[in-house]
C-alpha cells in the first residue's frame, strides 16, 4: 500500500495527521482528474487551503485536495466600481496588497486574514466592521461527485456572521475555483470599528484607504501571534450572539462586559472576554494552551495531537457556560478521527 500523505506542515496548527492521498492541481482540468481519482478510488474530498482554519483530530481517510490555482482578472469597469474575478488559490493579505496598489477598495479592513482567496468565503470572513460578504457577486464551484461547474449568486451563498452554505448544506460536497467581487474606485475608509478608529487617530487630516489597511495590519500583528512563529488557526471560538434580554441580565451581574448591538436587535458578546473572565488566559495543558495576549487564540506549544486541542476547547466551552449561559461554538472545522 502506498505511503500517506503527511499533513503536519499544511496546517497552522501544526498537528501531525496523515491523508490517504494528497492532490495540487492548479487548473479546472487538472481538479476534475483529480475528482475523477477520488471517485475511482471512493475516497471521500477534504478540501484544504492554507490550513489557517482546521483542527486536524487526527488522519483523514480522504484524498486531501489543495487548489492552487491562480490569477486576478478584471471582468467589469465603471467610472465608480470594478468587478474582479479571484482565482481560489491566490493568497488573501496578498489581494488586499494588491487591491490597494491598483486603487481598488473595500478590503482594507481585512488585511492580514491567512488563508486563501477561495477560503474566504466559507466562513464570510471579518474583521474590524467589514465582511467579505458585502463584496462577493458569486462564487464559482466545481460539484465534487460530478465534477459540473456552478456560479452561486451572493444571495445563494447564504452569507451569515462567520457562516455561509459552505459550512451547512455544500460542506465537503464542491471546491471554490474562483470568487468574483466588485470593489470601489474611491476611498470610503470604514472606521466604524471602535478600536481601529482609535489607533488611526486622524488629528484632523482625511484618513485614507492605505492608513486603514496598515493600522489594520499593526493590530492583528501586535493582538495575534504569527503562526509561522506560534502554531494557531486565530480566533478559535466564535462570538456569542444573545437576546437583549440575556445581554441586559448578564451586563447586571457584570458591568464591565463588553456588548455590540447588531442591527436585528440582538447583541455580540466578545467570546475573548468571556473566557479571560473564565480565568483561561495564559493557560496550558498538555503541550497546547490559551495566548497569554489573546484569550480568543489556542496555541500549539509542542503537542502534536489534535484531541489535546479539542480537549481544552471543550474545557473551555464548558466553564463558560457554566458561568454566564453563553454557547461558544468553535470557528474552524475539524476533520479526521481523534487518536
Amino acid at each position: 500500500m502506498a505511503e500517506r500523505a503527511g499533513l503536519q506542515a499544511l496546517n497552522s496548527l501544526r498537528l501531525r495527521a496523515s491523508a490517504t492521498l494528497l492532490r495540487t492541481p492548479d487548473t479546472q482540468a487538472g481538479l476534475r482528474d483529480v475528482l475523477d481519482e477520488a471517485r475511482s478510488l471512493q475516497l471521500p474530498v477534504v478540501v484544504l487551503g492554507e490550513g489557517s482554519n482546521v483542527v486536524l483530530a487526527g488522519d483523514l481517510d480522504a484524498l486531501v485536495l489543495r487548489y492552487r490555482g491562480l490569477g486576478r482578472e478584471i471582468i467589469s469597469e465603471g467610472s465608480e466600481h470594478v468587478g474582479l474575478r479571484v482565482a481560489a488559490g491566490e493568497n488573501w493579505h496578498a489581494l488586499t496588497v494588491w487591491a490597494l496598489d491598483q486603487g481598488f477598495y473595500g478590503l482594507e479592513n481585512l488585511a492580514l486574514i491567512p488563508g486563501t482567496v477561495g477560503a474566504a468565503p466559507i466562513q464570510n470572513i471579518g474583521a474590524y466592521g467589514v465582511e467579505l460578504s458585502e463584496f462577493i457577486d458569486c462564487v464559482e464551484v466545481v460539484d465534487i461527485d460530478s465534477g459540473s461547474m456552478h456560479r452561486l449568486s451572493a444571495a445563494a451563498c447564504a452569507f451569515g456572521y462567520r457562516d455561509s452554505i459552505f459550512k451547512g448544506a455544500l460542506r465537503d460536497r464542491c471546491v471554490i475555483t474562483a470568487v468574483e467581487m466588485t470593489l470601489r474606485r474611491s476611498e470610503q475608509p470604514n472606521l466604524s470599528y471602535a478600536a481601529l478608529a482609535d489607533y488611526v487617530k486622524a488629528d484632523g487630516h482625511e484618513v485614507t484607504a492605505s492608513e486603514v489597511h496598515q493600522a489594520v495590519v499593526e493590530l492583528r500583528r501586535a493582538r495575534l501571534p504569527d503562526p509561522s512563529l506560534m502554531p494557531n488557526v486565530g480566533s478559535f471560538f466564535k462570538n456569542p450572539v444573545v437576546t437583549s434580554a440575556q445581554a441586559e441580565a448578564l451586563m447586571k451581574e457584570n458591568p464591565s462586559m463588553p456588548v455590540f448591538r447588531l442591527a436585528d436587535g440582538s447583541t455580540k458578546i466578545p467570546a475573548a472576554w468571556l473566557i479571560e473572565a473564565c480565568g483561561w488566559k495564559g493557560y496550558t495543558q498538555s503541550g497546547v494552551g490559551v495566548h497569554g495576549g489573546h484569550a480568543l487564540v489556542l496555541i500549539n506549544q509542542g503537542s502534536n495531537s489534535g484531541s489535546a486541542v479539542l480537549d481544552l476547547a471543550g474545557r473551555i466551552q464548558q466553564s463558560v457556560r457554566r458561568r454566564f449561559g453563553c454557547k461558544l461554538e468553535i470557528e474552524p472545522r475539524i476533520y479526521g478521527a481523534a487518536a
